[in-house]
């Protein structure tokens, strides 16, 4: 983990910021080539990776605040767009970059669902490069261990604050390591006669499994938010339930449409 690239006299150039920047630029790249691969509407990329990326670290920001730490963040107002301290919520992100790129559809007459099909290979990617920048800087944690595997991250970070050098659970840079393996399953997804948003979909329920059982290793937030689940986990259960029923019912759709038009 190395937090500081180099300073620019006082001010700090840190490898999260970098490195944040570098899966957004990555995930539009990839996004670019799939659409361009597709040949639709790969002109509009450019401008979707910039209003969706911002859209994300927004949101991502402001879901952190206050879903996780408004008890820090109500007497520290200020700090709220302080995004290099870290806590960043990759839900929110998702959540509120989504609503911008559907408002973006909308307004240039593309068609939502097929475009989310062909970029949402491009979304986990940037969240799997994303976590080495929470990595790099020490959040998202795990929790100890209780033996000599894990991590011990440097006295700089908070999760030294918060654990010591006790050895953490890696579980930033496993659910980056899934992330990756859920990218090659939607491409290997695309390749089949699926119904209109079933990838988009099989997207949303992967990665909310994965975040569900990650979040039992996950340190940096204990406190039980509902019926003993953390409230990443109450929301990662939400949208995975809903995005099964969803996955089911746009393949029946699918069937029944090619039925009618026969």
């Amino acid at each position: 983990m190395h937090q500081y690239l180099f300073f620019i006299g006082d001010f700090p150039v840190r490898s999260y910021g970098l490195v944040l920047s570098l899966s957004i630029i990555l995930a539009t790249g990839t996004a670019y080539f799939l659409t361009k691969q597709d040949g639709r509407w790969h002109h509009h990329v450019p401008d979707m990776g910039l209003y969706c990326g911002l859209a994300g670290i927004i949101g991502a920001r402001l879901w952190d605040v206050f879903f996780f730490d408004w008890d820090y963040y109500q007497h520290h107002l200020l700090e709220i767009p302080f995004v290099w301290q870290g806590g960043m919520a990759i839900q929110g992100g998702v959540i509120l970059g989504a609503i911008v790129g559907y408002i973006y559809t909308k307004r240039h007459n593309i068609d939502t669902w097929t475009f989310a099909d062909i970029v949402a290979p491009a979304i986990i990617i940037g969240q799997a490069i994303g976590r080495t920048a929470n990595l790099l800087n020490g959040d998202a944690f795990g929790h100890p261990t209780g033996s000599s595997f894990g991590l011990i991250y440097p006295e700089t970070t908070l999760a030294y604050q918060v654990y010591g050098n006790q050895p953490l659970w890696p579980a930033e840079v496993w659910e980056g390591q899934i992330d990756v393996i859920i990218f090659a399953i939607l491409l290997i997804f695309r390749t089949t006669n699926h119904a209109k948003g079933q990838v988009f979909i099989l997207y949303t329920i992967l990665y909310s499994m994965a975040r569900f059982f990650l979040e039992y290793l996950r340190g940096d937030y204990v406190t039980p938010f509902a019926f003993g689940l953390k409230s990443a986990q109450i929301t990662s259960l939400t949208i995975a339930i809903i995005g099964i029923i969803l996955f089911f019912w746009s393949g029946w759709y699918d069937k029944q449409k090619k039925k009618s038009a026969n």
